[in-house]
């Protein structure tokens, strides 16, 4: 990675850490991610921007495989997602052979454009839900 990639990493996670994530996780339809916590073993929730396709949820990982939730997803697969207040489970798929960047073209558009312009190594991941 880059000196400047690395330095939006540090400054962009930092700041979703301590600002961002806590205030979105609390906003009642803001999409959010469980994940089970590779070390702890606890749930840990993430907000993120994707978009429901029938019995699929997709979003695209900013930092690929360096954020914190791919890790846990590599680790277990098993997650939930709340979609519009509604949680669904399922199991996540990283999908590095796909377009990341023409898939935001078929998310949300506040979330993809934050996602191109704060993001240094795009990865694709598909929700498969439970029926």
């Amino acid at each position: 990675m880059t000196s400047r990639a690395e330095r939006k990493y540090r400054v962009a996670t930092a700041f979703q850490r301590r600002v961002g994530n806590p205030l979105l996780r609390r906003m009642p339809f803001q999409t959010l991610l469980e994940t089970t916590g590779r070390v702890s073993g606890l749930p840990r929730t993430t907000p993120v921007g994707g978009r429901r396709d029938g019995d699929t949820f997709w979003l695209v990982s900013e930092f690929g495989e360096r954020s914190q939730y791919v890790r846990n997803i590599k680790a277990d697969p098993r997650v939930r997602v709340r979609v519009r207040g509604r949680w669904h489970t399922g199991t996540a798929r990283l999908m590095p052979d796909d377009d990341p960047v023409a898939r935001l073209r078929s998310l949300p558009r506040l979330n993809s454009a934050a996602v191109r312009a704060i993001g240094a190594d795009l990865l694709t991941v598909r929700v498969d839900l439970d029926g």
